[in-house]
């Protein structure tokens, strides 16, 4: 009797202790000061704000389903690649527990695919931290799709041997098979060699089961290049190919920290890049028109992005409103979405690869 009262009383302590646990870390990251401006109008929220609560008092359509979502939870990274969308602003991250909190609302929602990005995903504690978000959401979350972007330059063995069978798609930023492109682009890392990385990547994938996939994109250093043999060596999944775009704030205008603008081609100069690898049956190209709104973006606050004005206007925090509200204003063009193939077969169980 003593006993079984003894572990009722250790059960309810443990309770408390959890709930107290989950308060502190609210708390602490409320008095975050880089968290401050969570509470105050965000940057460009005043510009629509009339806008915004026309919509409000006249009711929206029904809210579109986040189930494909990324998930830029760090602005910080080794690279300084001039094209960058999603430049070093701050180097704020949320505390582990809030950003999995954020992710359960995330899947309660309807969220099927998460993809982490950043910034350098890997700079967090040394990859312990996009790892521990990767085990959560497919052990916990029990998510179709878990996927990461990354540059590659430092994701080491022992990371795959420890959260390897929780990761679907690894994605590996690569713009040129020429590492002096690289290094025009601003991938060059020292006596580092972005190619011979991104082979060893490969083999990684294989070893540990996980579906290997390239992003590249197109600017006026890498345009002309022919990337066919390269590219159907490596067999990915999908290579994504994406044109470069200016976002106003990021990596273009007066308060940008990238001045990408000697990087952008036109319509025609992509399109003669695409024929040129037409024959690549991976290939996965997306233009300017259908990147711009068929994303869900998350920041490292968890606010949507909404980038249909040409830079990225906040909503607020899922953390503080709810996923169905902030999503209002993510300017998520669902129907955009599906027609550029945002949704594919995306869980490693599923594709059926040989590894």
């Amino acid at each position: 009797m003593h006993l079984d009262m003894l572990g009722r009383l250790l059960s309810v302590g443990r309770a408390v202790l959890a709930a107290l646990r989950g308060q502190l870390s609210a708390l602490c990251w409320n008095l975050n000061p880089l968290s401050l401006s969570l509470s105050l109008p965000f940057p460009g929220w005043g510009q629509n704000s009339a806008s915004r609560r026309e919509r409000e008092q006249q009711g929206d359509d029904e809210s579109p389903t986040p189930s494909s979502v990324n998930y830029h939870f760090t602005r910080q990274c080794n690279y300084k690649c001039g094209f960058c969308f999603h430049t070093a602003k701050t180097s704020f991250v949320l505390p582990l527990e809030e950003a999995k909190r954020g992710l359960t609302m995330l899947k309660e929602a309807g969220m099927e695919k998460i993809n982490f990005s950043g910034g350098e995903p890997f700079l967090q504690d040394r990859g312990e931290f996009v790892g521990k978000l990767v085990q959560f959401c497919k052990q916990e979350l029990e998510l179709p799709s878990v996927s990461i972007v990354s540059n590659g330059s430092l994701i080491r063995e022992p990371w795959f041997k420890k959260y390897g069978e929780y990761l679907d798609i690894l994605a590996i930023s690569c713009d040129s098979f020429d590492e002096n492109v690289n290094v025009l682009i601003g991938r060059g890392q020292g006596k580092k060699n972005h190619v011979e990385n991104l082979h060893k990547l490969r083999q990684w994938c294989r070893e540990y089961a996980v579906a290997f996939k390239i992003n590249s994109v197109i600017n006026r250093f890498n345009v002309e290049e022919d990337m066919n043999e390269q590219i159907k060596a490596l067999n990915p999944v999908r290579w994504k190919v994406f044109q470069c775009l200016l976002i106003e704030g990021e990596n273009s205008g007066e308060d940008a920290l990238r001045e990408a603008e000697k990087f952008v081609i036109s319509d025609e100069d992509f399109e003669r890049f695409l024929d040129r690898h037409k024959d690549v049956s991976c290939l996965v190209p997306e233009s300017n028109e259908k990147m711009r709104d068929s994303y869900l973006i998350l920041d490292e606050y968890m606010r949507f992005l909404n980038c249909r004005n040409g830079r990225k206007e906040p909503s607020k925090s899922i953390l503080d409103v709810g996923v169905e509200a902030a999503i209002k204003f993510s300017g998520f063009d669902e129907k955009m979405f599906l027609k550029r193939g945002g949704k594919y077969v995306w869980s490693k169980a599923d594709m059926k690869l040989d590894w």
